[in-house]
């Protein structure tokens, strides 16, 4: 039967006879629009709602899923096909049978059936009736049902087909939650390689604290192999591995995300390499497997990388170097691959001790110490009490390029250089030979990013206080014997308390998505953000007990940033897994137009990289200059790390690493004259170091460990009342420190006693309140912590 043919029927048929004969139009139809789901019948869809809603699994977050714009459908070149079979529709009418089928519970109920939740049946219901109400002309098949339910020949139940077919256009993750959920299952990560499987591997876990020799024991072992890898958390360390392995006659290359060396003359591999964690290969046999700080397998962001290297290195030998406290897992997850885990424990080589005395007054500085602070600030305005004293000090913090922190150590341990004082953050806990004394707790306090990307300030943990004091009195140095205290004496009965806990045994190891499971996931779901995808594979992922999926707020921070940017999605990723700190607006700028040079196909060559960095760069002149040349570093090792991805679109990186070297040199003179720059920031005002007298330190010092461990679960009050006697630019920044969870009303209503009493003190020395304010509105322009 011929279209024409069939509308003619349809019309010459009597309005009461129509329906009696929709069946009939709707076969004859079908040939030419398809089928007609739900056309007949109420609420068909009932009888099948049980194969296809999702079962057996946890209920997906549905806050994350984002809904998809439909366009109403304009005037159509054939003419409205759906009018010419039956009538025109009365919009008020269909808004009524719409607002019907809406509220009535059956239709909720079944949704809910679907994976449709109150808060997507609400949303899909929106987009259905703006559809149909601002559509020139429907689907003939919807047309029909309308027209039916308007003269009472069919049941509102029967647009729910067509409104399930809404919905899932809206919310494609509904039609294929079961794929998603199969790509997303992260159970059993052992049978990720194969390669290692098919090798009967020996792990042996060398157990001990810091300076007990283990990761010597391991070393040793890895040198006598015929081939080896060494996997370091940080590139110091990779680069001492190569070092001292080549050092000893073992070609060894060296492999980091910024760097490759390779030692064969022929630019062939050498049978030994030296290598960040991430950076490993799961794929190339080695005789010997060196993995170091085994322990971060539990870090909430980079915690996959040793679980990746655990399970998927092709070693004879596996070498673990780390805290006792990651026995137990690992001797878990191995008990999964079928391979035992030897345990080799060590003690310490030297005697360390908590002396019963705190500092107190940096006027009892010795040559040896170590103030390890966790703050910038804290950094600059120790080293500027320190040399007001007249003495010198070197200073090392996390920013810092990797080559200016081996120069400060080196100052610091040469026995003829003058500086015999070191001011440094938790930088030093590994990576860096250094002959301290005696390590000295400016603060117990330090800053953290909980599993759910959240700020808190927290006591440090003893995993993080026994990895610092252990820094001390370290064998091989001139230094026998260790010592710990801290700065102030309120702190020290902390320090006992947090050295003398038990470190608590790590649970569980990270995983992360790799980016052919991304892939899949954009197969099914073209057009959600890279953000929303890794959002939603997280909340569809499947772990056993003994994982986590790590926090990818780095990554999704770099995906939304760069999400404008046209991009195929292996790229995207490529770009995401950059490493940068998003602390810096140059850096995340950077990427930016990284990208964007990128997907205009247009190299980034050593010429525009020197215009874009503005190309030579001066020697700092304060702390603000410091700071920017620091940042120019990173966005140097961006360049670097993606040169290595993109070789043919950054294509200088030998150029760009002689650029860097001399940057690195600027920076060093940079800090080898920080004191210099501190006095000139503060004389211009570009920075607030407020010259507090000890007893203050305390006092601050104190209210802040004291809220910490009375509070330790309510720090994130968001809706805090302040003070009614702050000024209003006070309560503005008062109101943003709350809801960061740095603060507390208590906390803060001690605070602003100090502070006034601290104004009356500087008031009868001349000194105005306005000077003060206005430092601490500047000094938010520094970075607060590493």
């Amino acid at each position: 039967m011929s279209l024409p043919r069939c509308a003619l029927l349809w019309a010459w048929l009597p309005a009461g006879r129509q329906a009696g004969h929709l069946a009939a139009v709707c076969s004859a139809l079908r040939p030419h629009f398809g089928p007609f789901p739900g056309a007949l019948g109420r609420v068909p869809a009932v009888a099948t709602a049980s194969s296809s809603a999702s079962g057996g699994s946890k209920a997906p977050n549905t806050s994350l899923f984002v809904p998809l714009t439909v366009k109403p459908q304009g005037p159509s070149a054939d003419g409205d096909v759906g009018a010419e079979l039956t009538r025109p529709l009365d919009k008020n009418e269909v808004k009524k049978i719409l607002d019907k089928f809406y509220k009535r519970k059956e239709i909720q109920k079944l949704g809910a059936d679907y994976g449709l939740d109150a808060r997507l049946f609400h949303q899909a219901f929106i987009s259905f009736r703006n559809y149909i109400m601002q559509s020139h002309s429907l689907d003939v098949d919807i047309h029909i049902v309308l027209n039916d339910i308007c003269f009472s020949a069919a049941h509102v139940d029967d647009l729910f087909p067509f409104f399930l077919r809404h919905a899932k256009q809206i919310f494609p993750v509904l039609e294929c939650k079961d794929d998603l959920r199969k790509i997303s299952d992260l159970r059993i990560p052992p049978n990720w390689y194969p390669e290692a499987r098919a090798v009967q591997r020996k792990i042996i876990f060398h157990s001990g604290p810091t300076n007990s020799g283990k990761t010597y024991h391991a070393i040793q072992k890895y040198l006598s192999a015929k081939s080896g890898v060494y996997c370091g958390p940080l590139k110091l360390l990779a680069h001492e591995i190569f070092e001292k392995s080549n050092t000893a006659g073992v070609p060894c290359d060296l492999v980091t995300g910024e760097e490759r060396v390779t030692v064969e003359p022929d630019g062939k591999q050498a049978g030994h390499v030296a290598c960040t964690v991430e950076m490993c290969s799961v794929t190339t046999p080695y005789e010997v497997a060196v993995i170091d700080e085994i322990q971060m397998i539990r870090d909430p962001a980079r915690g996959w990388a040793w679980t990746r290297a655990l399970l998927g290195l092709c070693a004879e030998e596996v070498h673990l170097c780390g805290e006792s406290a990651a026995i137990d897992l690992v001797t878990e997850l191995m008990y999964t691959t079928g391979e035992e885990v030897e345990v080799r424990s060590y003690e310490r080589l030297t005697p360390i001790s908590v002396l019963n005395h705190a500092l107190e007054s940096l006027d009892n500085l010795r040559p040896g110490d170590c103030i390890v602070c966790f703050s910038k600030n804290d950094i600059y305005s120790v080293s500027r009490q320190i040399e007001i004293r007249g003495l010198e000090s070197a200073v090392i913090y996390g920013s810092l390029p990797p080559g200016t922190k081996l120069a400060q150590a080196k100052k610091f341990n040469d026995p003829d250089d003058p500086c015999k004082i070191l001011v440094a953050t938790d930088a030093i806990g590994m990576g860096l030979n250094l002959s301290i004394r005696r390590i000295i707790f400016y603060s117990l306090i330090k800053p953290s990013i909980n599993e759910k990307g959240e700020k808190e300030l927290e006591p440090i943990t003893t995993s993080q206080a026994l990895q610092i004091a252990g820094r001390a009195g370290r064998y091989s140095t001139q230094f026998k014997e260790g010592e710990v205290t801290t700065m102030n004496r309120e702190d020290l009965g902390l320090l006992k308390e947090i050295l003398n806990r038990p470190v608590d045994p790590i649970r569980a190891a990270g995983l992360h998505p790799t980016a052919e499971q991304i892939e899949m996931f954009a197969y099914h779901l073209p057009d959600t953000t890279l953000s929303n995808l890794i959002d939603i594979f997280v909340d569809f992922s499947q772990v056993d007990g003994q994982y986590f999926v790590c926090n990818m707020d780095d990554f999704k921070f770099s995906a939304e940033l760069i999400q404008h940017i046209p991009l195929s999605l292996r790229v995207r990723y490529v770009f995401c897994t950059a490493p940068i700190n998003k602390k810096q607006p140059f850096v995340c700028s950077s990427l930016l137009q990284f990208a964007r040079q990128y997907s205009r196909n247009e190299p980034l060559t050593f010429a525009w990289l020197r215009r874009y960095i503005k190309w030579p760069l001066l020697p700092p002149k304060n702390i603000k200059d410091l700071v920017d040349l620091e940042a120019v570093h990173d966005v140097l090792d961006l360049y670097l790390w993606l040169s290595y991805r993109f070789m043919d679109m950054f294509p200088d990186a030998s150029l760009v690493r002689h650029l860097q070297k001399e940057l690195d040199g600027i920076i060093q003179d940079g800090v080898h004259n920080i004191t210099k720059l501190i006095k000139i920031s503060e004389t211009h005002k570009l920075l607030n170091l407020q010259s507090l007298s000890t007893g203050s330190q305390s006092r601050l010092s104190e209210t802040l460990k004291g809220q910490a461990r009375r509070t330790r679960s309510t720090k994130r009050e968001s809706k805090a009342t302040e003070p009614p006697s702050c000024s209003a630019g006070e309560r503005s920044l008062a109101s943003r420190l709350v809801q960061q969870g740095l603060l507390t009303p208590d906390m803060l209503k001690q605070l602003e006693q100090e502070w006034l009493t601290q104004q009356t003190e500087q008031g009868k020395e001349g000194t105005g309140s306005g000077t003060y304010s206005k430092g601490t509105r500047r000094r938010k322009k520094e970075p607060d912590s590493e």
